[in-house]
């Protein structure tokens, strides 16, 4: 019998900055679905496989690192925490906070928060404060909060976030036996990809694996500053979760690409639309949009030839599609109306 996941501090102990003395805040994350995707993998012409991290616990890989920064904020005596956000990382902190015991407050860029992540952010009890401003002016906002007053600051720039949110490269190898030829993933405040890009060192190094991926990371178009090479003042994308105009971790992000033989590009909103619905419609998976900036750049460079053929390829997608729904409905065809009839039904359905 096998034994049930035990949240990834437990699972992943050795590999982390814990120890006996650490109280473990955990709601049971990681260990999410590396789903094989078939028809992805006929159209790419490549092995391909989804790393689906919209099944953590609140719904995005932000708990990963979540349950690292807390159960360390309680282990330093924190009492409240606070965090700037586009939505994700509100409702992981928050979540994890009532975890704990400890106050959570959220500074979110006012109009500029999916309902779906604003709503979880209020259920767990947050006192959230909408920030005249951007997502980077949040940032800065919270940063002063944290080195002035008695608050624990959860942000990626926290190096707890980043240990937590490397385990996904272990799992990725636990279940592929080896490190893909190409991971690839969205790319906002680039902690994630900083995250990985450390956790496939880190398992090659101790030879749990014999090769390291090259880092793929895209961007939105209207908030790219990575690949333009300058901070974005008014970034502007559907893709609300990379909706960032000046990275935490962009040197890092760079190190990543750099050392790994990767690269960074951008993606324009209506190819992340199209890649969007084709992972619901092909392959059954349901994200929100920024988690299907990915595969939009797969499909761009594939458009562009410059996607090798033969190579197996890891795809995160961050968040669950219910975190921002109104994109899946907008354009939906209205429900078709009949009678209680069962024959109408089956006409409807086209059986008859």
């Amino acid at each position: 019998m096998s034994k049930q996941w035990q949240g990834l501090i437990k699972e992943y102990a050795e590999f982390l900055p814990v120890s006996d003395k650490t109280p473990i805040v955990s709601l049971g994350e990681g260990g999410t679905p590396l789903v094989y995707a078939c028809k992805l993998s006929d159209a790419l012409k490549n092995q391909v496989w989804l790393k689906v991290e919209g099944m953590n616990p609140t719904g995005s890989f932000k708990d990963r690192g979540m349950t690292v920064a807390i159960s360390k904020a309680a282990e330093a005596g924190a009492k409240a925490v606070i965090c700037a956000s586009t939505g994700n990382t509100s409702a992981s902190a928050s979540a994890y906070a009532i975890k704990a015991g400890m106050k959570s407050a959220v500074l979110v860029p006012d109009g500029k928060i999916a309902m779906g992540k604003l709503a979880q952010a209020v259920v767990h009890g947050a006192t959230l404060l909408q920030v005249a401003g951007n997502f980077d002016d949040c940032l800065v906002l919270a940063q002063e909060l944290s080195e002035n007053y008695p608050v624990s600051l959860v942000n990626s720039v926290n190096p707890d976030r980043i240990e937590g949110q490397k385990t996904a490269a272990f799992e990725v190898v636990d279940v592929i036996g080896e490190a893909p030829d190409i991971h690839v993933l969205p790319v906002g405040n680039a902690g994630n990809i900083t995250a990985y890009w450390a956790g496939y060192r880190e398992y090659f190094d101790k030879s749990f694996a014999k090769q390291k991926p090259a880092m793929w990371g895209f961007q939105a178009a209207g908030a790219a500053p990575i690949v333009d090479g300058a901070k974005v003042d008014n970034p502007e994308t559907i893709a609300t979760a990379i909706r960032i105009g000046n990275p935490a971790s962009w040197k890092q992000a760079i190190a990543a690409r750099d050392e790994s033989g990767g690269l960074i590009d951008k993606v324009t909103d209506d190819e992340i639309l199209a890649a969007y619905h084709y992972l619901a419609s092909q392959e059954a998976i349901f994200v929100e949009p920024a988690s299907a900036a990915g595969l939009a750049g797969l499909f761009k460079m594939q458009k562009e030839n410059k996607l090798p053929t033969g190579k197996n390829i890891v795809i995160t997608v961050t968040g669950n599609g219910l975190k921002d729904p109104q994109w899946a409905l907008a354009g939906a065809e209205a429900a078709i109306k009949i009678p209680a009839k069962a024959e109408e039904a089956a006409i409807a359905l086209g059986l008859i």
